[in-house]
């Protein structure tokens, strides 16, 4: 789980200014007070079904099956996004999903074995930064979260460590880019509905590359 840290204490309160420059990620923001349905009433078909995208970093377990000495127990993705196994050298992971990489370590060994089975399993994951669900703002310390099909607010913030003493959960916002436009869409999350009072129709499906703010309380 990535982290990163702000310059002061009180830099999780975001100010006007900060707000408004999260909001351009990928493009102009559309600025409204809707919401989105409910996980509970989303269909998951289709937009939720992506599988896991690997990232630098990520620790893997790399098996061939009956060829033990071909096969590796958690290595890392190197930062440069690509790793190194027996017979395979510097191959692209990053980007990639565990089968696709299967399939790329697959036709490489297949130069020196005969039908070569290769399984990639995800031990540690970080995500790519384009997939990663971003947190900030009243909920503590800013957070990045690997993208995980189907999901929810619920599950991001779980992660997180909840909400702050001071947020403002019912005004948080949740930033979303539009893959066809590059645009940003905002959308209003009721977390304090969803955390503190268990209201299930304030949990929604997320998307890679999801960010959630989460203003302070003014008094």
């Amino acid at each position: 789980m990535a982290k990163f840290s702000l310059p002061s204490t009180r830099a999780a309160h975001l100010s006007t200014a900060g707000v408004a420059a999260l909001t351009l990620l990928g493009g102009c923001a559309s600025v409204t007070d809707r919401e989105l349905p409910s996980a509970s009433s989303t269909s998951i078909q289709g937009s939720q079904s992506e599988d896991y995208v690997i990232g630098a970093n990520d620790e893997l377990s790399v098996n061939v099956w009956r060829n033990p000495e071909l096969s590796a127990d958690k290595i890392r993705v190197r930062p440069d996004g690509r790793l190194t196994i027996p017979l395979v050298r510097d191959m692209p992971a990053a980007g990639k999903t565990p089968t696709m990489l299967e399939e790329d370590i697959r036709l490489q060994l297949s130069q020196y074995i005969e039908n070569p089975i290769v399984s990639v399993i995800v031990n540690e994951a970080q995500g790519t930064f384009e997939t990663q669900v971003k947190i900030v703002g009243s909920n503590g310390q800013p957070i990045a979260i690997p993208f995980r099909g189907k999901m929810t607010v619920l599950d991001a913030m779980i992660a997180a460590g909840g909400l702050g003493e001071f947020a403002a959960g019912n005004r948080s916002k949740l930033i979303r880019q539009d893959r066809q436009t590059g645009k940003s869409q905002e959308y209003r999350l009721r977390l304090t509905d969803l955390l503190r009072k268990g209201d299930s129709s304030a949990n929604v499906l997320l998307m890679p590359g999801d960010t959630i703010i989460i203003p302070e309380s003014t008094f």
